[in-house]
């Protein structure tokens, strides 16, 4: 726990955000550290014991529900071991909001599908979403004998950073994570088939959709052989011709 905060260079100055409270153990040495403890905890009976434990702590303000659907006030970092079913939605969650650094403890395949190589198994949209919006550095492997009660699985601590600048242009965000989502469902697929049936489920006919799918750059390469910037020049082309009808 120490050192997670360490690895967010964790200061006085901070408001750092705790993602699943759980018996506040990091709550404890986050707030002696920082300016202010945003600690989310979806379990009512939980929130009412540390809220009782640690009512005399003055910096530590208990948000009591699910991170994905609460209002939570502005923070500067995240230091967290989020329950690892949310780990995917409370990833995308993150990385739309201004933070300077966020510590998290993923389960392990998790982690290892943030920083996978390009056309490894491990390669996923969370891969090139991930790799648009922030830099990920894997900093420590965690047995899961390391946690009380010890999950199934070993996990990992990574360090996410917001990126000041993408790597590659989007036109439209929203579109592209849309792409991402549908063209990954076929990652083994030809990027045309793929993007055949992503055309196809946006109402267009299948005849204009291989018309277009077969235009493309990469359209023989397969779907998990694709860099981030060619997904990127694929969101943008597609959006451009969506948007002409």
């Amino acid at each position: 726990m120490d050192r997670m905060i360490s690895y967010a260079s964790v200061s006085e100055e901070d408001v750092v955000l705790e993602v699943g409270a759980g018996f506040g153990f990091l709550t404890r040495r986050l707030a002696p550290c920082c300016k202010r403890v945003l600690a989310v905890e979806v379990d009512s009976r939980l929130v009412r014991i540390l809220r009782r434990e640690l009512r005399g702590t003055g910096n530590v303000e208990f948000i009591e529900g699910d991170i994905l659907k609460v209002s939570v006030p502005p923070f500067d970092k995240v230091v967290s071991t989020p329950p690892y079913s949310i780990s995917s939605p409370l990833l995308f969650w993150l990385l739309e909001k201004p933070f300077k650094c966020a510590v998290l403890t993923f389960q392990r395949e998790f982690g290892e599908r943030l920083t996978a190589p390009i056309g490894s198994e491990n390669y996923s949209r969370l891969t090139v979403a991930t790799y648009y919006r922030a830099e990920v550095e894997i900093l420590e492997n965690v047995p899961k004998e390391s946690f009380f009660p010890p999950p199934e699985v070993d996990s990992v601590v990574l360090r996410l950073k917001p990126r000041k600048t993408p790597p590659f242009k989007v036109d439209n965000p929203k579109f592209f994570y849309e792409m991402l989502r549908v063209l990954f469902t076929q990652r083994n697929k030809k990027l045309r088939n793929a993007v055949t049936l992503f055309l196809h489920k946006k109402g267009m006919r299948r005849a204009k959709a291989v018309k277009i799918a077969d235009s493309l750059l990469f359209h023989e390469k397969r779907v998990r052989t694709l860099a981030p910037e060619d997904f990127g020049a694929i969101a943008n082309e597609l959006y451009a011709k969506l948007e002409k009808g």
